[in-house]
């Protein structure tokens, strides 16, 4: 049980040595990977559509 206790006593310790964010550190940096992954998905997206296109001018057309 002694172990236990001093394990969490350790814990708590750490986590009193931990630097926290604030809250408008918190704003800024959730905002900034909401726009990174927005132009990704675009950059993505962009890619998707010349590649779809180019393999279908290769591919010729098709019938159904």
């Amino acid at each position: 049980m002694t172990r236990l206790r001093r394990y969490f006593d350790e814990v708590f310790s750490e986590l009193r040595k931990v630097s926290w964010p604030t809250r408008e550190q918190v704003r800024n940096l959730t905002v900034l990977v909401f726009a990174i992954s927005f132009v990704i998905g675009l950059y993505i997206t962009a890619l998707d559509f010349v590649f779809r296109t180019l393999i279908a001018l290769l591919a010729g057309p098709t019938t159904t």
